[in-house]
């Protein structure tokens, strides 16, 4: 099941971005006194007694016709409205933020008009009670049912709002229910920036021109599944079932409007369905940071990664050392060395078919299993070759090692105390993993277990907020 997206909306100013942070356990979006500072909406996974959510911070509402403003404040407003209410269209519930200190506010009132014509479940969050004389029973009037009063800032309150939020999620299926779905070898969905090539690529994997090519950043929208057949010129896709899911791009931060932001969410959406994601690069325009961000989503969903610098043709042949460009990545996407490359030309034709046949083979690896005792005789080898570490005198003892079921590679590693695993040694033993068994292009989880104590850390694709108890401030 796709994961629930859950949109934070309000007027400026009222605590919108500290609840994003209360939410998600972690200081993702800038709090700043100045109205209106989140221009764009920010994403981050948010867990509560089991159920997981992807919480989305959007800029501020302003309702109504702002004569007196200059017209470039207006335009601005006027796009910080439109992305917000594509947001609400997107998702499966509303946390409507207001400000239990400043009391109803006119603006307030044309919002919850705004929601009641929705079909999503809205929830009003009153926010700032820890003001004195905060007071949340006007909000009663807005008409859209309870009124949860929290402080974001102090977490006050956010154990029943989290409770209600998961409440109001559409239900899960029945572990026993299969969801019926198209019989695919692999789903794989394309990202990237607008304009990079995402679409010639898809066409020229398909052989005919599905996806609208123009030169036009933005021409695609929306997500459009394409499944067929892979039979790639070196034989390895033949008869493979792929599932294609061509995505419309993802803007520069503080570029972003509203139906690119829409869009945006489409797509990651689209990510959440598939096993593995092309992010496409602009060969031309080197590696972006909002590239990184992009494949930095990928990574922390915990999906297989494969890198495409397209327009590869457009480059002149010093500017093709692959030595240079390995080491230009390597740099840039420190965070998944394991990621496999493909330099293609979408236009021309010229390696097109690269990029699907890394992706199947990505797809191979998540879905590789290694015995425990294989696992544990390298395990023997790994401890022979650098002795565990040792803090105040105690010293980290690994005992066993077997990998559990999961989406993407997972394995526990039971241990004499969690506690005692530094981060270089879950690093070293990492890579011993992938040099030893492969995995290549899939993220890897290591959850360590002091054996007999039901204790665990690890290394975790997405952040996550504290389970079944109010979540602590990280502000």
């Amino acid at each position: 099941m796709a994961t629930p997206f859950v949109a934070i909306v309000g007027r400026p100013n009222v605590g919108k971005s500290t609840l994003f942070n209360r939410l998600v356990g972690e200081r993702r979006a800038i709090v700043d006194a100045m109205p209106g500072l989140t221009r764009d909406r920010l994403y981050g996974e948010a867990d509560w007694r089991g159920r997981s959510f992807v919480v989305v911070d959007t800029a501020g509402l302003v309702l109504g016709r702002l004569r007196d403003e200059e017209v470039s404040v207006r335009e601005l407003r006027r796009r910080m409205e439109a992305q917000t209410q594509e947001a609400v269209a997107a998702v499966e519930c509303v946390l409507f933020v207001v400000d239990a200190r400043e009391g109803l506010n006119p603006i307030d009132r044309d919002i919850a008009e705004l929601l009641r014509r929705s079909t999503v479940p809205v929830i009003v969050v009153a926010n700032k009670i820890d003001t004195r004389g905060a007071d949340v029973s006007e909000f009663y009037a807005l008409g859209l049912g309870e009124v949860f009063g929290v402080s974001a800032l102090h977490g006050t309150g956010s154990g029943d709002l989290l409770d209600a939020v998961v409440e109001r999620l559409p239900a899960e299926p029945d572990a026993g229910v299969e969801v019926a779905a198209a019989r695919v070898d692999a789903r794989v969905a394309v990202l990237g920036r607008p304009n990079v090539g995402k679409s010639s690529l898809v066409n020229a994997l398909l052989g005919h021109e599905r996806s609208l090519v123009d030169a036009v950043p933005g021409t695609t929208r929306d997500p459009v599944d394409t499944t067929f057949t892979f039979g790639g010129g070196d034989g390895q896709g033949d008869g493979r079932s792929v599932m294609l899911v061509d995505t419309a791009g993802i803007r520069r931060p503080g570029l972003t409007r509203g139906v690119e932001q829409y869009s945006l969410l489409r797509g990651l959406r689209a990510m959440e369905r598939a096993d593995v994601a092309l992010v496409v690069m602009d060969a031309r325009e080197g590696v972006t940071a909002q590239d990184r961000h992009i494949a930095g989503y990928v990574v922390q969903a915990g999906r297989g990664l494969v890198l495409v610098v397209n327009k590869w043709d457009l480059l002149s042949p010093e500017e093709k050392d692959e030595r240079v460009w390995r080491k230009r990545l390597k740099d840039a996407f420190d965070f998944a060395p394991w990621a496999p490359v493909a330099y293609v030309s979408a236009k021309t034709g010229q390696r097109a078919d690269l990029p699907l046949s890394l992706a199947l083979q990505v797809v191979a690896s998540r879905a590789r299993r290694v015995s425990t005792p294989e696992l544990n005789r390298w395990l023997r080898t790994v401890l022979a070759e650098r002795e565990p570490p040792s803090h105040k005198g105690k010293r980290l003892t690994v005992l066993y090692v077997n990998q559990v079921e999961a989406g993407s590679p997972t394995f526990l590693v039971f241990v004499n105390d969690p506690e005692l695993v530094h981060f270089s040694y879950q690093r070293f033993l990492e890579s011993r993993l992938r040099k030893a068994f492969g995995f290549e292009g899939t993220p890897m989880r290591l959850l360590f277990r002091g054996r007999g104590k039901g204790e665990d850390s690890g290394a975790r694709p997405r952040p996550r907020a504290a389970r079944g108890k109010r979540p602590k401030g990280r502000l």
